[in-house]
């Protein structure tokens, strides 16, 4: 398996295929590299050289017990990028991996960066605050947290099995094996780094990051994200973005890169061109 270790000693898997401008891909919570395959495969065939790591904690990468919080996921992720020497590189992120984008972005400089994607991305602030109304309250989050340590494996196949992908909406027909996908990957991480990732996606204040960001950036974004409401974050992000440009999906769930892969591919594979 390919993998770096970084400063403080975790081991960071992942995958890096191909030739041509590298797009890297990260991901959301609590999931993989894995949950990415469809769109590797999909920009490998067209011609681009793709990357997608574990986040520490998840999937292959070490189960460390330290460093779950977006500055250690952003140092990570440059570590990568450095490692790998990329350079003109489009960076896409989904969920947490949105804001894992954009905090890398503006910690550690545009000199490697060409673009970005970020997709039902948490960004800017998904807890409420006297500055963030719209935020969801604490509460909520306290509940994944509490979900997560009765019994994460039952946690793990109620959330895709509902909300995540919109299978708790009338006349939308699950899929087994994606939900049985989502269990697997988020089986193979480990319970510490999910339990502090949730404060970590939540409760991270990415306004100035956005602000700092002059990179073009498409903002992605399904109106019926159950999971990240699209009013407090999409539109709020590409405000603040100097080179945003917001796109909406009407109907879209929050695992829009996985049940609607080619609108999703296509709408990336045009921005990444333009």
């Amino acid at each position: 398996m390919s993998s770096i270790t970084t400063a403080d000693g975790t081991e960071i898997f992942y995958k890096d295929w191909g030739t041509g401008q590298p797009i890297v891909f990260s991901h959301g919570w609590p999931l993989s590299a894995d949950d990415w395959d469809t769109q590797l495969l999909f920009f490998l065939r067209q011609g681009y050289r793709v990357i997608a790591h574990d986040r520490r904690g998840h999937g292959r990468s070490s189960q460390t017990g330290h460093g779950h919080d977006m500055d250690h996921y952003a140092d990570d992720l440059a570590a990568l990028t450095e490692h790998l020497d990329l350079r003109d590189a489009v960076h896409v992120g989904h969920s947490t991996g949105g804001g894992e984008v954009v905090h890398h972005i503006a910690r550690h400089g545009e000199d490697r960066v060409a673009k970005a994607a970020i997709l039902s991305a948490v960004p800017p602030l998904m807890v409420q605050t006297e500055d963030n109304p719209g935020g969801l309250p604490k509460s909520v989050f306290d509940d994944l947290q509490a979900q997560l340590a009765a019994n994460r494996s039952e946690f793990y196949r109620a959330l895709p099995a509902g909300p995540f992908y919109g299978f708790n909406r009338p006349g939308v027909e699950p899929s087994e094996a994606i939900i049985q996908n989502w269990w697997r990957q988020g089986m193979m991480g480990g319970a510490k780094a999910h339990y502090d990732g949730i404060v970590a996606f939540s409760q991270t204040d990415f306004t100035e990051d956005l602000r700092k960001i002059t990179v073009p950036v498409l903002v992605m974004h399904g109106d019926d994200d159950q999971i990240v409401p699209y009013a407090d974050s999409a539109p709020l992000s590409a405000e603040l973005l100097q080179n945003g440009t917001l796109k909406t999906y009407a109907g879209f769930p929050h695992g829009m890169p996985t049940t609607q892969a080619e609108t999703i591919n296509a709408d990336l594979l045009e921005f990444i061109r333009s």
